[in-house]
């Protein structure tokens, strides 16, 4: 960090201490600026959603991704800030030149920047931090869209790093997923990572385990309902980390990780084309699938939701709950169909007269309300006609998943 002139030997009334960090079997060191950061005002900007990134991209026949060197540390520091940042080790007090990992406002401050220097590119290019994705469905128009934002990303004295770019690809890995050509799935080294994970043996190797899977729960149908026996272990105000690992976690943990193995796919959505929300509701939990289908009136999943069913739901009538499974969708699912024209495909009969007869029930007459702006219609599909939402909602984390 000296050589690359990143820090400077100096001094300062302002230091952070150096902590190693284990990171795979390499320790790293890493400023602790927790006190620092309690003590600094946070300038908030909006961080990209890696999901709706992820989407736009995987429509795309070209893709380029472009990797920026260094990260924060293109970005230099005020004298003011130098000061304050400034850390001590054991062999003397160093100023930090450039933006440090760990400050609070370094990944606001960056998601700043890369919305700056790529303003008026949005139809064609998505930044995450330093990693930025440029998009385009014919090979001339994708040559100028790389070309302006490299040309941008020169005038702002922004460095790449050429052995991590991609140019031109039909697919490709961006933010942990493989995408491209209208389909995509998760990137095959964040598998392995789930699939080699140890058997949990305390709470926090449960919360780590589960964020790790979750980040594609997109991809898993009954998601939810076949994690259940784990979120279960975690709930209480009980804070020892001990946990009885029992038969039934066991087998949520492990079929979480088959599902996963069966790489699954997902489909870009086309905003040309309707929407279908399939939701169902059981004792377990409720299902969700959004998809569209195409000329051949082949359906196509988007994306799988699912969520446990609570103690106050459970108390819920067969039409009430059903009728939750679709608000729970339409809340979650807003982002794609505000504005659209959409179809809900339920097994229950009784909501199919929602949208003008919600009956005297305050409850779905409230829910009915909600609804009252979106532009739908539902429609009665059988459950053995549907299996896609039903087995979200009822499936045992023993049971076989079915594509």
């Amino acid at each position: 960090m000296l050589d690359l002139k990143i820090i400077e030997i100096g001094q300062s009334d302002y230091t952070s201490p150096v902590i190693l960090v284990a990171v795979g079997r390499e320790p790293r060191p890493c400023i602790d600026y927790r006190r620092l950061n309690s003590s600094i005002r946070n300038q908030y900007f909006p961080l990209p959603d890696i999901e709706e990134r992820v989407e736009r991209v995987s429509a795309a026949k070209f893709i380029t991704v472009i990797d920026l060197a260094k990260g924060y540390w293109q970005i230099p520091l005020s004298k003011r800030a130098q000061r304050y940042a400034a850390f001590v080790t054991n062999f003397g007090t160093y100023v930090p030149l450039r933006m440090s990992f760990g400050l609070v406002n370094a990944p606001y401050f960056f998601s700043k920047l890369m919305s700056q220097v790529l303003e008026n590119c949005e139809s064609f290019v998505v930044p995450y931090l330093d990693d930025i994705a440029i998009y385009s469905n014919n090979w001339e128009d994708h040559l100028k869209h790389v070309n302006e934002v490299l040309k941008r990303i020169g005038d702002a004295n922004l460095a790449i790093k050429p052995s991590k770019c991609k140019f031109a690809q039909n697919r490709t890995k961006y933010l942990g997923h493989v995408v491209g050509s209208g389909v995509r799935t998760p990137a095959e080294a964040k598998i392995k990572a789930v699939l080699d994970f140890p058997t949990p043996t305390s709470k926090t190797q449960i919360r780590a385990f589960l964020g790790l899977a979750g980040y594609y729960a997109h991809y898993v149908k009954n998601f939810s309902v076949i994690a259940a026996p784990l979120t279960n272990v975690l709930k209480g105000k009980v804070k020892r980390e001990s946990i009885i690992w029992t038969k039934e976690c066991n087998q949520a943990f492990e079929e979480l990780k088959r599902r996963l193995t069966q790489k699954p796919v997902l489909y870009a959505p086309d905003y040309k084309k309707e929407f279908v929300v399939q939701s169902d509701a059981s004792d377990l939990g409720m299902g969700v699938v959004l998809s569209q289908r195409d000329a051949e009136n082949e359906e196509h999943p988007i994306l799988y939701l699912s969520k446990k069913i609570s103690d106050a739901e459970r108390k819920y009538s067969a039409t009430e709950r059903e009728c939750a499974a679709i608000i729970y969708a339409i809340k979650k699912l807003k982002y794609y169909l505000d504005g659209q024209i959409f179809t809900i495909e339920t097994d229950h009969n009784p909501l199919v007269w929602l949208k003008s007869n919600a009956g005297s029930n305050p409850r779905l007459m409230r829910w009915s309300l909600e609804l009252q702006h979106f532009q739908y219609k539902v429609i009665h599909k059988a459950g053995k006609n549907r299996s896609n939402a039903d087995a979200l909602s009822r499936s045992e984390t023993r049971t076989k998943s079915t594509n």
